[in-house]
């Protein structure tokens, strides 16, 4: 009986846990987040690129190819254009989100709360300064990002049209931000192999 009572008690505190609402940490899968800002540029430019540099060269033909699709479905109007953009957009992300070794949990609408340091982690890469983060981080943590954000700083201006530079940008840019959530001593997303 009081084994069925501690079972019990146990199966409700791990149903409550999955049914709270959290706030996301990453913003690599939701609408507001900069892979499918990118992917969204990519479709209206016409140019792959944008979005390619999110995927390593695995994954790089099923997003070609789900690119080159939605860019013929586009056009046969409104009503398809939405569903070829979330098409190529859903994509996008579960393959970003495999190379990474993360599980795609589909795409978060646009509004979807992020985590304070990620959010201060986008302001200071937009600023170009880490003054969003103060606050946010230990000095020690500080320390360490300085080197990460100045890394990711001077690989950001690359040339769309060079994939291997864009890659190597984006890997510099998932360990500052992996570094910023706490996520330990971060070296390699292996974008640039």
């Amino acid at each position: 009986m009081e084994l069925l009572f501690i079972i019990s008690v146990l199966g409700l505190a791990a149903a409550v846990l999955l049914l709270t609402p959290r706030r996301a940490s990453a913003h690599c899968d939701t609408m507001d987040g900069p892979t499918a800002k990118d992917g969204i540029k990519a479709l209206e430019t016409g140019n792959v690129n944008y979005a390619i540099k999110w995927v390593f060269p695995e994954g790089e033909q099923e997003v070609r190819e789900a690119f080159g699709l939605s860019l013929k479905v586009r056009k046969l109007g409104a009503e398809a254009k939405e569903l070829a953009d979330r098409y190529f957009i859903d994509t996008l992300i579960r393959v970003h989100r495999a190379g990474e070794g993360a599980p795609f949990t589909g795409v978060k609408p646009r509004g979807t709360p992020v985590d304070k340091k990620v959010a201060a982690a986008d302001k200071s890469l937009e600023i170009g300064n880490l003054t969003p983060l103060k606050g946010l981080v230990t000095h020690e943590e500080m320390h360490d990002l300085e080197k990460k954000f100045k890394r990711a700083m001077a690989l950001k201006d690359f040339d769309v049209n060079d994939v291997d530079a864009a890659r190597e940008y984006i890997e510099a840019y998932v360990i500052f931000f992996k570094t910023a959530e706490g996520h330990g001593d971060v070296h390699s997303h292996g974008h640039g192999h």
